[in-house]
């Protein structure tokens, strides 16, 4: 098992190692990358303890991730109760799925940051039209995923739940729910990936701190260093982000194989 575990950490190392090498012989000794358009692992490091240290744009990294992150929480909260909740609606009531879902497809090609100008004329520069645009867009998965899910559960094991009196509440808590997790759990993840999608794009338009804001700053400064700075810091987030998501599942659904 010990063996697994480490040619497992060793399998996903591996390839990132490889990347980083890449990267310092292209930028460094073969310069086949001008350093003004790509910067190298020095290059990046000086920014990153710049951003860590001195402050850049505004505030220090720590300050810049915080926002971000607390952004994507209430985001991605606001998603998934929205999401869900339609989800439900429309696959097990056929009056909210002729009402609702005319109106869900006919908004579902637009692409997530169309909405962002609207947000701004609605609700100004403030966290609202953030929290407005990641909504709109992270509930899309959570709906189609959801009722996917209640519709893949098996009807006979329903049919035995209503003769044994499961109705309401406990109906929806040990029946639908248990059933549609697996098809939710795949909503959750890529609700998720779009919020960091969304919330970068946005503060790209105008925030006081973020992410975005650093990306926002390093392009108009010609920075190279402090662009990659900021995307490997969204990179970093998503990442810590899927893992919290995916230790959430295990414990939510424990009889899944890890």
């Amino acid at each position: 098992m010990r063996q697994t575990g480490l040619a497992r950490f060793a399998a996903s190392i591996g390839p990132i190692v490889a990347l980083v090498l890449l990267w310092w012989i292209a930028t460094g000794p073969l310069r086949w990358i001008d350093a003004a358009r790509f910067p190298d692992p020095a290059t990046f490091l000086s920014s990153l303890r710049q951003i860590t240290l001195d402050g850049y744009a505004g505030g220090d990294l720590a300050k810049h991730v915080g926002t971000s992150t607390w952004l994507v929480v209430r985001g991605f909260a606001l998603a998934v109760v929205f999401g869900i909740g339609m989800g439900l609606a429309v696959s097990l009531s056929a009056f909210w799925r002729d009402f609702l879902m005319p109106i869900f497809n006919f908004l579902r090609p637009v692409p997530p940051l169309a909405w962002i100008p609207l947000a701004l004329l609605w609700f100004g520069l403030g966290d609202a039209s953030k929290l407005f645009v990641m909504a709109m867009a992270a509930s899309i998965p959570l709906v189609i995923n959801t009722a996917t899910g209640v519709e893949q559960i098996d009807r006979t094991l329903l049919a035995a739940a209503r003769v044994n009196g499961a109705r309401g509440w406990i109906w929806l808590r040990h029946v639908i729910l248990p059933g549609a997790m697996p098809h939710i759990a795949i909503g959750l993840r890529l609700a998720l990936q779009t919020s960091w999608t969304v919330i970068v794009a946005a503060e790209l338009l105008g925030a006081i701190w973020g992410v975005g804001k650093v990306l926002t700053a390093g392009k108009d400064d010609v920075y190279p260093g402090m662009i990659l700075v900021g995307m490997v810091t969204v990179a970093i987030l998503g990442m810590l982000s899927s893992l919290l998501l995916t230790w959430a599942e295990r414990w939510v659904m424990p009889w899944r194989k890890r």
